[in-house]
């Protein structure tokens, strides 16, 4: 039923990150909706391979977005100035990295992206090595197809996406839905 229209964030609970990070997963994913799963400094619960209780709770609510609402990407988010993981840029960085990858192997058939938010509300990808912009390959075309393959190619019955993955979000029907125009 909404199959297309969803993508998941684990986000900072700090409301400074919150608008960014929406805006540019709206753009990136094509998508109107993204369900937020939010932890004070949640690329810390990423530090090391331990599968700890706060974590196995975070999989839950991301179970019921991926699920329920058929969530065709998912990021994992830093920010700068983070008081509940006050590490530097760096680190921050890496633990997301490995969040990243812990997650990919957790849902193979999600698009998974890091992503860095500065000090500005700027965001930016996460390459896999934690260091520098990550190079976007296919958009959000690409990703939302990879994913709608590989639930259907697991059994996953549901709509296309393609009505949905060819609409922008400046073609969104509600206004107060819609992203910001750069100027």
């Amino acid at each position: 039923m909404n199959k297309g229209r969803f993508c998941s964030a684990i986000n900072c609970m700090d409301g400074r990150v919150q608008l960014p990070v929406i805006r540019y997963l709206r753009r990136r994913f094509c998508v109107r909706y993204v369900d937020l799963i939010t932890e004070a400094g949640p690329v810390r619960l990423f530090r090391d391979s331990r599968d700890s209780a706060r974590r196995r709770e975070m999989y839950g609510r991301l179970k019921i977005s991926v699920s329920r609402h058929g969530s065709v990407g998912l990021a994992l988010v830093a920010h700068a100035g983070c008081a509940g993981n006050p590490v530097g840029e760096r680190a921050q960085r890496q633990q997301t990295a490995r969040g990243v990858a812990v997650l990919q192997r957790r849902y193979p058939a999600l698009p998974v992206i890091g992503l860095w938010v500065d000090g500005q509300g700027r965001v930016t990808e996460i390459p896999s090595d934690g260091n520098g912009r990550r190079e976007v390959r296919g958009g959000a075309r690409a990703d939302q197809r990879r994913a709608a393959s590989a639930r259907t190619s697991s059994g996953e019955s549901g709509r296309s996406n393609t009505a949905i993955s060819s609409r922008r979000p400046s073609q969104l029907s509600s206004p107060s839905l819609r992203p910001p125009k750069n100027h």
